[in-house]
Formats: structure tokens, C-alpha cells, sequence
């Protein structure tokens, strides 16, 4: 009979194995193809790739970075009302709404965005019918604005979901002591609860931050114009030119981006215990 530890081993093997396959060994492949040329080490690929896509790297840290800081505030305001709300409809009906867009692919999204966002799309259509505006004034929102608002839209419930846990799980008593004392609902939210749950937000936003970096389809679909995201440069590497070192070249980049946001967030997880611990 095995023992224990061989067994807990070979349990682990084939997942271990598909990892393995499917992710380390890509990325290793990625990595060396991007920092050799002709078998010898070089950096060509990432100079051509600033050269060539420095303002899509600015562009796409500015999208990421606005985007993330939107969801954190309406996270935030709906997660507070679904926890903390005395209006019993108003819960109910964000209840109902928020969760909708988490099970919706990203690229479903990005084409409901393109018919919703564009000049003669549904929201123009809805407001020229309701009077809020002229038809002369309508305009389309397929640039950088549809992919903040598609990112948007899309990973708010995810935040939301684990946001309104932990706020449902934390002691109501400190919030009851708050409103005994005073407080409006919005000072109990930004002073007694956030501070209990900003890890758990943390923890949502690097993950959506990490989530929206990888994205093709949304920008690809919602916005085809100049400059555009890094995932879109990839794939017009990959398949106008066949040129792989410097689409690689550009992914290692993205996995830059997202190491130092990872390091951002396990100092703050760090500090957070050293904290604790005293």
C-alpha cells in the first residue's frame, strides 16, 4: 500500500502534468524566444517592441488603471447598499441585476457592446426616444470609453459578490454602535466596514486587474482604432507578420505589468500581518 504522501502525489500528478504542459512550458518557450536572437541572448525584440508599441503599453495601463479604479467605487457604493441599505426594493432589485454580467464570456460582451455603445446603437436609440437627446447629438462610444465601460460592466459583479460577503460576515455591532451614535450609513461604510474588508477588495481588484490585462476581445471588438491594448498588438504580431519574438516580447511585458502588481499586493498582505502580529 502506498504511503500517504506517494498517494497524495499521484492525485495531484495529472493536474500537476496539464499545468505543466499547458502553462510552464509555454511560458518558458515564450521567455526564451523573447531574449534570444540567433541563439544568442539579446534584447532586439523588446526594443522593437517599445519602438514599435510604447503608446499602446501607456494606453493599456491607462484603461486597466481606470477601469479598476471604477469598479472599486461602484463595488464599493453597491456592496454598501446591499449590506447596509434599509430600502428593502432597492436590495432586491441590485440582487437581482448585479450578478447577470458574471456569466457572460468577455467576447458575448464586447459584441453586445458594439450593437449597445455604437452611434445608432440601443442607448442612443433609448435616449433620442425618450427626449434626453437629439439625434444630431448622438455619438458613438466605440473607442476607449466602450472597452472602460464593457471592463466595467463585466467585472463589477465579481468584485461585488466577494465584497458583499465579506461585509455580510463582519459584526453588525460596530455598525449598530455607528448608527446609535450618529453616523450617516455612508461615514459607517467608508469608516468601520471598508477598513474590515479592504483585503478581500484588494484581493478582487488584482485579480480583475490581472483578468482585464489579458483580454482580446474586448478591445479588438469594441475598439479598432489607434492606439489600442497590448493582447491586440499579440495577435496583430502573431498573425499579419508570423513575427512571435516580439509578440512574446510584448506578453513578457504584460507579465511585468502584473508582477509588479503582485508584488503591490503581497507587500500590503505583508505589512498587513506584521501589523497583526504585534
Amino acid at each position: 500500500m502506498p504511503r500517504p504522501s506517494l498517494f497524495g502525489l499521484l492525485l495531484v500528478a495529472p493536474a500537476l502534468a496539464l499545468v505543466a504542459a499547458l502553462f510552464l512550458w509555454p511560458l518558458g518557450h515564450s521567455l526564451m524566444a523573447a531574449f534570444t536572437l540567433n541563439g544568442d541572448f539579446s534584447l532586439a525584440h523588446f526594443r522593437k517592441a517599445f519602438e514599435l508599441y510604447s503608446n499602446d503599453i501607456v494606453f493599456t495601463l491607462l484603461i486597466i488603471g481606470l477601469s479598476t479604479l471604477l469598479i472599486a467605487v461602484i463595488s464599493i457604493a453597491i456592496a454598501g447598499v446591499l449590506t447596509l441599505s434599509e430600502t428593502g426594493w432597492l436590495v432586491a432589485v441590485l440582487k437581482q441585476l448585479y450578478r447577470w454580467p458574471l456569466f457572460i464570456p468577455f467576447i458575448v460582451a464586447g459584441q453586445c457592446m458594439r450593437t449597445f455603445l455604437a452611434k445608432n446603437g440601443m442607448m442612443n436609440n433609448t435616449l433620442v426616444s425618450l427626449g434626453v437627446l437629439d439625434p444630431s447629438m448622438t455619438t458613438s462610444f466605440l473607442d476607449w470609453r466602450g472597452i472602460v465601460i464593457t471592463f466595467v460592466w463585466k467585472q463589477a459583479p465579481f468584485v461585488i459578490l466577494m465584497l458583499a460577503g465579506a461585509m455580510a460576515s463582519i459584526d453588525r455591532s460596530t455598525v449598530e454602535a455607528g448608527r446609535n451614535l450618529g453616523a450617516s450609513r455612508l461615514r459607517c461604510l467608508i469608516e468601520i466596514v471598508l477598513p474590515q474588508v479592504g483585503q478581500t477588495l484588494l484581493v478582487a481588484l488584482v485579480l480583475s486587474f490581472v483578468t482585464m490585462l489579458s483580454v482580446l476581445s474586448v478591445p479588438m471588438m469594441v475598439a479598432g482604432s489607434q492606439p489600442t491594448m497590448l493582447t491586440v498588438d499579440m495577435a496583430f504580431r502573431i498573425n499579419a507578420y508570423g513575427d512571435y519574438p516580439t509578440a512574446n516580447a510584448l506578453g513578457v511585458i504584460s507579465y511585468g505589468i502584473t508582477a509588479i502588481v503582485a508584488w503591490i499586493y503581497l507587500r500590503h498582505n505583508l505589512r498587513q500581518h506584521a501589523e497583526g502580529g504585534r
